[in-house]
């Protein structure tokens, strides 16, 4: 099996399910218990939320432990919002659902969400928020990397805009965060969403920063846990884990980047060599280095997986995190895409796991499968599907 859908979750490292083991088994207490075993795993949280602090050079009593991405996300966008009712809140035409959803909601309760639009690689244009950003505003929120096209957006410069209007700024940086050099000081963010799944972390745990300073309403109340920010009883074995994924991710973040973009770069040149009518998506050089994503116009994507799970490799034409949905992808419509590129989408996305030979026998196997559908594609007759010169 061939797995390249590390933009949807990744392979939990070893190293990481060995630390979370203990909390499994032995070390069982819950931490808010004053006898021993509350104070081990009372410990052990404290010792994860520094691993997940260092990461992203942010202060431990500055890391909200949550249960993902898109909960750090809600939290975020309702946290600050709930403060400033009927405010205007500004984000990207190509978020995640976890942030756009959220936002419909909020547009319902009397907040004005602006969206600003992208051009066709994916990239705000940072004069379009400078020109809506108001004394109304009260949040930002633009994602850091795509989880699609893997765009990288502009985030210190749209972070000195916001502030130099007095204005709150969250980015979705689970996409990000573990991939490439994140430094929220250096950034300037207020607020930015984690996820320990995708960077080799156990599911169902994330963090969200916030600055020393934001103020933030809690979303769950309960017993007071994290800072009384978000109760519930802590998921120890699952934040021991994820603070492992973080010191890990941080040793090898340069290595893991130079491997991860070697392997980038060999998939892009032979996909886009090799198989004729094909084009590259998201912009050439602002991007996630693990991510491609290709258009093979006569093509029906979901066909292409299909075909290509049949062969053992995992692929996706976006974002894993919708349910049973089978809409068009709301981030090439953006984009500006024709519903015959969006159909004609593929995402590979790479990990630290994945080899030069698998690479390699990826775009033999994609060669064989595209021309197998392109054989019986409606477009056949519109495009020549001949071999490249």
């Amino acid at each position: 099996m061939i797995y390249l859908d590390n933009a949807a979750s990744t392979q939990i490292h070893e190293d990481v399910l060995n630390s979370m083991l203990p909390f499994l088994k032995e070390q069982y207490g819950n931490p808010s218990s004053i006898h021993r075993y509350g104070r081990l795993t009372r410990k052990a949280i404290h010792k994860a939320r520094k691993q997940i602090a260092s990461l992203i050079n942010a202060d431990p009593a500055e890391i909200l432990i949550t249960s993902g991405g898109t909960e750090s996300n809600n939290t975020a966008l309702v946290g600050i919002s709930s403060q400033f009712p009927s405010s205007q809140i500004i984000t990207s035409s190509i978020e995640h659902d976890a942030i756009l959803e959220p936002c419909k909601k909020l547009n319902l309760n009397g907040f004005h969400v602006d969206y600003l639009p992208v051009d066709n690689f994916g990239m705000i244009d940072t004069s379009d928020l400078q020109n809506i950003i108001s004394e109304k505003t009260s949040l930002v929120s633009v994602m850091f990397g795509n989880n699609e096209v893997g765009t990288i957006q502009p985030i210190a410069k749209i972070a000195k805009i916001c502030h130099e209007n007095k204005v709150l700024f969250h980015t979705d940086a689970v996409q990000a965060v573990g991939k490439l050099p994140v430094d929220v000081k250096e950034l300037g963010v207020d607020l930015l969403s984690i996820s320990s799944h995708k960077l080799h972390g156990p599911k169902g745990i994330g963090a969200l920063y916030i600055k020393d300073g934001v103020k933030i309403d809690p979303i769950i109340l309960g017993g007071g846990q994290e800072f009384r920010l978000r109760s519930g009883t802590e998921n120890v074995a699952s934040i021991v884990g994820f603070g492992q994924a973080c010191e890990i991710a941080q040793n090898n973040l340069s290595e893991n980047i130079s491997f991860v973009k070697k392997l980038q770069t060999l998939l892009i040149k032979k996909v886009v060599d090799e198989i004729p009518e094909t084009t590259f998506n998201g912009h050439s050089e602002s991007r996630l280095s693990n991510n491609t994503h290709f258009t093979f116009l006569g093509v029906n994507g979901e066909d292409l997986i299909i075909k290509l799970d049949e062969y053992g490799i995992a692929a996706s034409t976006g974002s894993a995190c919708s349910v049973n949905t089978q809409k068009a992808s709301h981030v090439l419509e953006s984009m500006g895409f024709s519903l015959e590129q969006i159909t004609g989408s593929l995402r590979l996305t790479i990990g630290i796991f994945n080899t030069e030979n698998e690479i390699n026998e990826t775009v033999e196997i994609l060669k064989k499968t595209v021309e197998e559908l392109r054989a019986v594609s409606p477009f056949k007759e519109k495009y020549s599907f001949g071999t490249k010169n």
